[in-house]
């Protein structure tokens, strides 16, 4: 039991060691880097930078080839790196275990990478390190799509906004139907419903009103074919996307808790800014509605 406590709080690098099994892997870790980072479900911790320490160990398989000492050859520590800051900048998380997910799979998606062990630990909630660590493997992690030579590629979606007219087509799982067609996972956005909502003069709670109004509306849109399921988070459009669901974006919490999120209210842009989000093959918009300029998305008009 004392040797089992030990192992429990030693660095991911030894629980790395003890846990291989007759043929261990090559190993890369990465210690004690420290990021400041805005996260925590607590109030008190909202809009307050605190520290988070990171330490990551990457089993991965050798190499085919000979490296020539080149760095291409090789997943690089700047790979893992990169990954803890694209995850943080992506949005605002309230768990470390969101973070340490999303951490681990991105550098899952690297083709060497065959095991991966995150360890995060809060600096600055009290007298002692509060952390949480987890353990994946490639083969228990979903696929993004499996490109020709064994690696992984992210999935590009294709996002659709709909005018209401044509959330109330009788054609309406026709145009699913082809839409799913083009081989993309499919997003489809809404706008506000038709009639009146609360008016409060105040633009912070105006804002949540219209998010709200907009959710409202894409359970209308999920109601009209069965395929249709409604997600809230990146890590549920993420999961959606992998596993071949049509997709209904409901956006208050994405919106909210974004970095670097969308300054417009307008339904529209808020759709075009997931397309932008989500590296999106394409973006087609249904109804007499304005596309703000500069997409770095191909929109198409239906």
């Amino acid at each position: 039991m004392t040797s089992d406590i030990r192992l429990a709080f030693a660095h991911p690098e030894e629980r790395a060691a003890a846990s291989a099994g007759a043929d261990p892997r090559d190993r890369i870790s990465l210690r004690d880097h420290i990021v400041e980072a805005d996260i925590g479900a607590f109030q008190q911790e909202r809009g307050q930078k605190q520290r988070l320490r990171f330490n990551v160990v990457v089993e991965v398989r050798p190499h085919p080839a000979p490296l020539d000492d080149d760095v291409d050859r090789i997943l690089s520590y700047d790979r893992i790196t990169e990954s803890i800051a694209s995850e943080l900048a992506a949005e605002r998380l309230n768990l470390l275990e969101t973070l340490a997910e999303r951490v681990g799979e991105r550098i899952l998606a690297e083709p060497q990478a065959m095991r991966v062990f995150v360890r995060i630990e809060k600096l600055d909630r009290g007298p002692g390190a509060l952390g949480v660590e987890i353990v994946r493997s490639r083969a228990a992690t979903p696929l993004r799509a499996a490109d020709p030579d064994g690696g992984m590629q992210a999935l590009h979606p294709l996002v659709v906004f709909l005018d209401n007219a044509t959330v109330a087509a009788s054609d309406l799982s026709a145009r699913i139907d082809a839409w799913q067609a083009r081989g993309r996972p499919v997003i489809l956005t809404v706008g506000l419903p038709d009639g009146p909502r609360p008016q409060t003069g105040h633009k912070p709670t105006q804002r949540r009103i219209d998010l709200l109004a907009i959710e409202q509306n894409a359970w209308v849109l999920a109601a009209r074919d069965p395929r249709c399921v409604v997600v809230a988070t990146r890590t549920e459009i993420d999961w959606a996307m992998k596993h071949g669901q049509t997709i209904v974006w409901a956006p208050t919490k994405l919106v909210l808790d974004a970095v670097d999120g969308p300054h417009s209210r307008e339904p529209v842009a808020l759709a075009l800014w997931l397309a932008e989000l989500t590296a999106a093959d394409g973006f087609v918009v249904h109804g007499s509605v304005t596309v703000p300029a500069g997409s770095r998305v191909t929109v198409e008009r239906a």
